[in-house]
């Protein structure tokens, strides 16, 4: 596959997977063990009792998995086709079990859901605390956290486990969306009909309470928010798979190269970079700028690429760099090898 097909196939894959571990930790809720704990004002229980552990996130960490193998996979076969001094064709590999490459995507993995597990706690806290101190009593409360059961599907909807704690803060805050909507103030409720997340379905309903200068239904509030829940969580289930497909076959991409010149295929000073700018919707002048610095000669394999503020990258996506410079971003890297001073070097050293 291309790189280009690769982003096609693999960001879906991993965004399922991701809404697969989440349906499944909301599956194994017991909402009674949740209310009993918030009965008794136990906010940490309440929290442990949802069981977000990084064993759920097997199936995310396997689609990454083939998604950085596929990478590695593919930079070898889009090297061309080369012929040694000794007249046989280099044959250009990637290992998948190289330790460099099981250590790079390893990394990755532990990182991924170590922040998942970790801001999610977070998120629960102040779902649950927020439910609380708003006046709603320990069973709605959980409610809201762990969503309600279709009873059609058998699945909890809604709900906000999966989210981040600033979808939460987003969504649940003093501030947030649903404080808006039962708060009455025109000015505050139109907030609402700004968020692109929001389900359009409710807007007629939130627009007449607007216009009669009163809250909107709790009842109702409920289901906007819950609507609202599931398309925050598909949206950080889209970002969580392209930004993290991403980094992962820009990461491989690298580590193919230097399994090469591990194999005494290709040395580093015979190969460049060069960072290619892709359009995008808001585009960043700084990688513009860095893709006019380095269109001609590029930069040694071994150097960074250096942002106008000062930031390094050795490719995009690079797990090092800050997320200003990562998220979202659609930026491209080459490799150029100089295969003439491969051959030439492996000719002089077969002659000495």
């Amino acid at each position: 596959m291309s790189l280009d097909e690769l982003l096609e196939t693999y960001p879906p894959r991993v965004s399922a997977a991701f809404r697969e571990a989440i349906e499944t930790i909301k599956s194994h809720i017991i909402l009674k063990t949740i209310v009993e704990r918030l009965e008794r004002g136990d906010i940490y229980g309440a929290v442990q009792a949802v069981q977000f552990e990084p064993e759920a996130f097997a199936g995310l960490e396997l689609a990454l998995r083939e998604a950085f193998n596929a990478g590695g996979v593919s930079m070898v076969q889009s090297l061309p086709a080369v012929v040694s001094p000794e007249g046989t064709r280099v044959l250009w590999q990637f290992g998948v079990r190289n330790l460099e490459a099981e250590r790079l995507i390893r990394e990755q993995l532990v990182t991924l859901v170590t922040n998942i597990t970790g801001d999610q706690q977070e998120a629960l806290r102040i779902a649950f605390q927020t439910g609380l101190a708003a006046g709603k009593n320990p069973t709605s409360t959980a409610l809201d956290v762990a969503g309600r059961v279709n009873r059609i599907t058998g699945r909890r909807e809604g709900g906000s486990i999966g989210l981040t704690s600033r979808q939460v803060e987003f969504i649940y805050g003093e501030t947030g969306a649903r404080a808006n909507l039962l708060s009455g103030d025109p000015e505050l409720m139109k907030r609402y009909l700004d968020l692109k997340t929001r389900d359009k379905r409710f807007d007629r309903t939130v627009a007449k309470a607007i216009r009669e200068g009163r809250p909107v239904e709790t009842e109702m509030v409920a289901k906007i928010v819950g609507r609202l829940n599931d398309n925050n969580l598909k949206l950080r289930a889209e970002t969580i798979g392209l930004e993290e497909t991403k980094r992962a076959l820009f990461t491989v991409r690298d580590n193919a190269i230097r399994q090469q010149i591990d194999a005494g295929k290709v040395m580093a000073q015979e190969i460049t970079k060069h960072w290619k700018h892709s359009a995008s919707e808001n585009p960043r002048m700084q990688h513009i700028e860095m893709a006019a610095r380095y269109k001609a000669e590029g930069v040694p394999l071994d150097q960074p690429f250096i942002a106008p503020d000062g930031t390094t990258l050795m490719y995009p996506h690079d797990p090092s760099a800050p997320a200003r410079h990562t998220l979202g971003c659609k930026c491209r890297m080459e490799y150029e090898i100089d295969y003439a001073a491969a051959g030439l070097r492996r000719y002089r050293a077969r002659t000495a």
